[in-house]
């Protein structure tokens, strides 16, 4: 059995009222320089046409309201988009920072954690938070913490080797700059034994 007139208009206005959604979408993402005025008045007169007319069968009808609610709801959508950016101001359709760009701002050159050791086997307490501070600090930028015994191991030996130096106390630093971990070691002068 053949569609009805009915049936192929109401797929006709289904399918412009998918391309105006996609076009406006384009739009807003900035891959088309003006809104699609010439589809959504297309959409408009097929929607008016019908809104006039009577429509007999029950289930063409109740799919045109759908059709012409939805379409209702997209154009207080794109227009509310339209005026905000109109305004400058950010509307529904504004791309919204991901958390981690304001945080990576914040981030550049924090300080986040200072410990000194003389000898790192008998400050444990101390060798464990600033474990824990690297380890933490390391997982905001993505990066896995060190095992936690290949850490002990190079404070041990920077300690050893800043000391034969002449550095009675060795201070490390965990600090993020610029997105990234730092871990610096450096020997403390004039620290009385």
């Amino acid at each position: 059995m053949a569609p009805s007139t009915i049936e192929r208009d109401l797929q006709r206005l289904e399918a412009e009222l998918k391309q105006l959604e996609a076009e406006y979408n384009m739009f807003f993402s900035g891959r088309l320089p003006k809104p699609p005025w010439e589809t959504r008045a297309r959409v408009e007169g097929l929607v008016k046409q019908y809104d006039r007319g009577h429509i007999t069968n029950t289930g063409d009808r109740f799919r045109f309201v759908t059709l012409q609610s939805r379409f209702a709801t997209f154009i207080d959508l794109w227009d509310r988009g339209l005026r905000a950016r109109e305004e400058g101001r950010p509307g529904p359709f504004a791309h919204k920072r991901t958390p981690a760009e304001p945080e990576k701002k914040r981030q550049e050159d924090r300080i986040l954690h200072v410990s000194s050791f003389r000898d790192p086997v008998r400050e444990i307490d101390k060798l464990t938070e600033l474990y824990e501070s690297l380890a933490e600090a390391r997982r905001e930028v993505g990066q896995d913490a060190p095992p936690f015994h290949k850490f002990a191991e190079l404070v041990k030996s920077q300690v050893t080797k800043l000391r034969k130096s002449g550095a009675p106390e060795v201070a490390f630093r965990v600090a993020v700059k610029d997105g990234k971990v730092s871990f610096t070691a450096r020997g403390m002068k004039g620290v009385s034994d």
